[in-house]
């Protein structure tokens, strides 16, 4: 199991410290930095940046918006940002919610599942540097009656294949993620209830006749140092519950749906209850700490070491942490020591 860190959105005031992380990172060994977006920084320009002042770590976007951009412009992007970073490049693409993509993009969120196939299939043709040709339900290459004509790639990657990802949470989508992604970025993932997701990823990958191996299964988890894994979960509380309660409307929140498929479903409801009433402090408080101990890693190292085990038992083979911190100082030593938990594990 290999380490990488999430660096979140940029833009907050926080640039520096986000780069000073990424570049520790990169010294520390960890195999990829993932950056966001959603309708503020764009996470394009970010991994550019990142990958200019970094030596040897990946970049990868966690993710690009499948709204936002059509499906050659993303090919462009990764084909141009593989090239600057000799091959440094990791893809992670996500339809976002429809909040995010009616009311930021204008682009209907119908059919994700379908949308996501086509765009994929459309990069992956855009990237082999073959005539894009595409004449499907959501998008029709060149358009039809018009002085339009099948072009190709011009700028050659320093890979032929760049490994894309997707974010999902859902049954179907994670089905299709197995069936036509390298990988799956993850969230929420406790290793208690894993092997619902994994069940639908690899129902995917048979479908492709293939397996899970060289499949790259890649959750964001929280880590958050201390000696009381009890108060180290209240760091986790404020993410957990806009997640839960705050994401999508009352009835497509995907993070609130999981929550219920892990046996949650009163508290599920509860949180989303008081984060919509605006009593954020009542959402967080009412996450329990049982769904935050399992799908986060807190306390001392030899404990995160522990959990780190169980990890890699259920099959993630790249675990992308988000160090919890109020300071630099502090998402360093978290970085650090997360290190030195894997080592510790046995699982590096």
């Amino acid at each position: 199991m290999r380490l990488g860190i999430n660096l979140g959105y940029f833009g907050a005031g926080n640039d520096a410290d986000n780069l000073a992380v990424a570049q520790e990172a990169d010294r520390l060994g960890y195999a990829v930095c993932w950056a966001a977006e959603a309708y503020g920084s764009d996470a394009a320009t970010v991994l550019a940046w990142v990958a200019a002042k970094t030596e040897r770590i990946d970049v990868g976007s966690a993710i690009f918006q499948i709204p936002a951009r059509t499906p050659a412009m993303t090919a462009m992007t990764a084909a141009t940002l593989d090239t600057l970073t000799g091959g440094r490049f990791r893809l992670g693409l996500g339809v976002s919610g429809p909040q995010v993509s009616e009311g930021w993009y204008g682009v209907r969120f119908d059919k994700p599942l379908a949308r996501t196939r086509e765009y994929v299939e459309i990069i992956r043709k855009a990237m082999r540097r073959e005539r894009l040709e595409h004449h499907g339900e959501h998008w029709d290459l060149p358009l039809p009656g018009g002085p339009g004509k099948p072009v190709k790639l011009t700028v050659h990657p320093v890979r032929e294949h760049i490994p894309l990802y997707i974010a999902a949470v859902g049954p179907k989508n994670l089905e299709l993620t197995g069936e036509i992604a390298d990988g799956w970025l993850g969230v929420f993932y406790a290793p208690e209830h894993a092997e619902e997701s994994l069940a639908h990823v690899r129902a995917g990958r048979a479908k492709a006749g293939l397996g899970l191996e060289g499949f790259d299964v890649v959750p964001t988890v929280p880590v958050v140092l201390g000696d009381d894994p009890v108060e180290a979960a209240h760091a986790v509380r404020g993410y957990a519950a806009l997640y839960i309660g705050g994401m999508g409307s009352r009835d497509q929140n995907f993070y609130n749906k999981l929550a219920v498929r892990m046996g949650y479903e009163a508290e599920a409801k509860e949180i989303q209850d008081k984060f919509l009433a605006k009593d954020y402090m009542g959402a967080g408080m009412a996450v329990p700490h049982d769904l935050i101990d399992k799908t986060a890693l807190l306390g001392t190292k030899e404990r995160i070491a522990e959990r780190m085990h169980a990890y890699a038992d259920t099959g993630v083979t790249t675990l992308t942490i988000a160090p919890t911190a109020d300071t630099l100082e502090g998402r360093i030593a978290t970085l650090r020591t997360a290190a030195e938990a894997l080592e510790l594990s046995g699982r590096g």
